[in-house]
């Protein structure tokens, strides 16, 4: 059981404004409660204990949502990335680099994922590094673009995977565990001390780190899940929140 998960929750959501003009994208509301407040929910219910979050864009805002948390199950804390408008999510990994210590899962701040799902990467496939997958007939422009092999290794992760490549969208969910969390740790700290690297997302570095064969996926095809990247997945995550709440 991985007990330690980090999200990371700096950005505005810019592609969503004019939603995000006065609130980060983690904190707008679905069905009564915050993205972030879902995500927390969540990662509660699957066993994580521990949850950083890391804040860019009015963090403030997010702190004081977190400070409000009263949750005996988990414990919350804030890590602020003062970088966030100038360095992609990989700076938000640089800036959680000290918690990545043991095993631990990360979390895009705008994937709700249900406890369901939480609990499946929670399982252990043999993998030091895990990307949580799902399955469509076809991916668009915007997917975060999977190949995978027959035993469910990576291959390659990004946005610009040929459609042939393409078997397979991450949905920002991974796990780490033993000598995953230490490669990744390790190959972030190299990404950022190269010029291009506040460009990246830290998914690039999961790339480079595919030929190492200790990288693998997992799929939740079937499950539950929502990527709120622009004001038309508002609706879609708000159908789905509607029936948590309800449950």
């Amino acid at each position: 059981m991985i007990e330690h998960a980090i999200l990371l929750s700096a950005g505005q959501g810019s592609r969503m404004l004019p939603l995000t003009a006065e609130r980060p994208k983690c904190l707008i509301d679905f069905s009564g409660r915050t993205l972030l407040e879902w995500q927390i929910e969540m990662l509660a219910r699957g066993g994580v204990k521990r949850i950083d979050v890391v804040t860019g864009f009015m963090t403030d805002m997010v702190d004081e949502v977190v400070a409000g948390i009263r949750d005996p199950r988990v414990t919350v804390t804030t890590r602020f990335n003062p970088f966030y408008k100038v360095a992609d999510n990989l700076g938000s990994c640089w800036i959680a680099r000290e918690a990545m210590t043991g095993d631990f899962l990360i979390l895009n701040g705008d994937t709700l994922v249900s406890d369901n799902i939480v609990r499946s990467v929670q399982e252990d496939r043999g993998w030091p590094i895990t990307v949580t997958v799902d399955i469509k007939e076809a991916y668009d422009s915007d997917d975060m673009k999977v190949e995978r092999a027959a035993d469910g290794h990576l291959v390659h992760i990004g946005k610009t995977l040929t459609a042939q490549q393409s078997n397979a969208e991450s949905i920002g969910f991974l796990a780490f565990r033993e000598e995953g969390s230490e490669l990744f740790r390790e190959a972030v700290r190299q990404a950022m001390r190269t010029p291009e690297g506040v460009q990246h997302w830290y998914l690039k570095v999961i790339d480079s780190l595919a030929p190492t064969g200790k990288v693998g996926t997992a799929s939740i095809e079937g499950q539950d899940w929502a990527e709120v990247d622009f004001l038309n997945d508002i609706e879609i995550a708000t159908a789905l929140t509607d029936r948590w709440a309800a449950a």
